[in-house]
């Protein structure tokens, strides 16, 4: 399955971000085999930095670093896939200025919400950063489920214990692109909660 085939954007109403840097994942994947999303922030300005472009983009570098900070012996994301993960962005489209509105992350949640439909085996959700945790929690006030990941700053609300539809949801800190390199702290936790991911996952040890 094509992701980019079955979700995307055909109307683009959002004004303060980049329609030109909107993408989708293109990555095919076996929706059955997908245990694990990381749900990154928004689509980088240059599609060659998108986690699934060709060579080593800076999206694909950046994350393979957090897992191998985190422990995990891999040297792509091809690596990451082949163990279940998939890559993602709360908005598919680049920014314009440092943030995106409250109206655009709302928008975008849609269509994540149908990206995640598509992963039957999904048992763990994580959420890299404040604008892929306010888009899930769109998606499950939509549904009346009620928030999943309380407000406040993320340091304080990684490590417990969250759930939507059954799958457990663990809230970090960005792993893509630049921002990983500013914060040694922030690249010590998302490390952490990679970890946390794992150790989470069905049969594992």
């Amino acid at each position: 399955m094509r992701v980019s085939r079955c979700v995307g954007c055909k109307e683009f109403p959002c004004a303060d971000v980049r329609h030109e840097s909107y993408l989708v994942p293109e990555v095919n994947v076996e929706p059955s085999q997908v245990r694990v999303a990381m749900v990154a922030e928004a689509a980088p300005s240059e599609p060659a930095d998108y986690y699934y472009a060709p060579g080593e983009p800076l999206f694909g570098r950046t994350t393979v670093m957090a897992f191998r900070d985190a422990g995990v012996n891999v040297s792509s994301l091809h690596d990451l896939l082949g163990l279940g993960f998939y890559f993602t962005t709360a908005v598919k489209c680049g920014k314009k200025a440092y943030g995106i509105s409250a109206a655009t992350v709302k928008q975008c949640s849609y269509i994540l919400e149908q990206e995640l439909a598509l992963f039957p085996k999904l048992s763990t959700i994580m959420l890299m950063g404040d604008v892929a945790i306010k888009a899930l929690n769109h998606v499950a006030r939509r549904a009346k489920e009620g928030t999943v990941v309380p407000s406040g700053p993320t340091y304080r609300i990684r490590g417990g214990r969250y759930f939507w539809r059954g799958r457990r949801v663990f809230p970090s800190y960005l792993q893509a692109g630049p921002a990983f390199f500013i914060e040694k702290s922030k690249r010590r936790m998302i490390a952490e909660d990679i970890r946390a991911a794992f150790e989470s996952l069905p049969g594992a040890a």
